[in-house]
């Protein structure tokens, strides 16, 4: 007697998004243009635009950890928001990002108890996405904020992440670079 056994059919496949397939090759051609820059303002100048380029944002900003502060070193936005400027690690969502090394994701920055509203509300902000640069104990952030409410999707967080990941080991390649030109001084 042959015991025939049921399984699961595997799940379909199913083909990404125009979308996502564009924002794949965008982010091939930064990558060559990240790994060509020659100096940090080129690289953040191109993270930058990437960042707010694939997710249609009405901002976005490059933030370094500087001890335990959070420092926005660059920002691409409708108006100004905190380039130059410094904040505490434990006071705002870069931070956030930073110290627990995942994405945020906020839909509604009056509604989450991560977001220092006084920072904020002074500013275009409703909604944001915030993914951190490199693994383990993040180098920085990226930030991408919108005018309106909206909730970016998975696919727009992992191609952020992506980019944020891309440039994690362009920074490290920078600070290499630069720690052997001084120990050839």
């Amino acid at each position: 007697m042959e015991v025939l056994l049921k399984t699961d059919p595997k799940p379909a496949i199913t083909q990404p998004s125009e979308w996502y397939t564009a924002s794949l090759n965008y982010l091939a051609d930064t990558e060559k243009l990240i790994n060509a820059a020659q100096s940090l303002d080129k690289l953040t100048a191109s993270v930058r635009k990437a960042a707010r380029t694939l997710t249609d944002a009405d901002g976005a900003t490059f933030v370094l950890r500087d001890g335990d502060q959070c420092y926005y070193l660059d920002e691409d936005a409708i108006t100004p928001l905190w380039k130059g400027q410094r904040f505490p690690m434990c006071a705002c969502i870069s931070g956030w990002v930073m110290v627990h090394g995942k994405p945020a994701v906020i839909e509604d920055i009056y509604k989450d108890p991560r977001v220092p509203i006084d920072a904020y509300k002074v500013t275009f902000v409703k909604s944001l996405a915030m993914v951190p640069i490199g693994k383990g104990k993040p180098i920085g952030a990226i930030g991408n904020y919108w005018a309106t409410q909206r909730k970016p999707g998975d696919e727009e967080v992992t191609v952020l992440q992506v980019l944020a990941d891309m440039t994690a080991a362009a920074l490290q390649d920078h600070l290499y670079v630069e720690l052997q030109q001084k120990v050839a001084v």
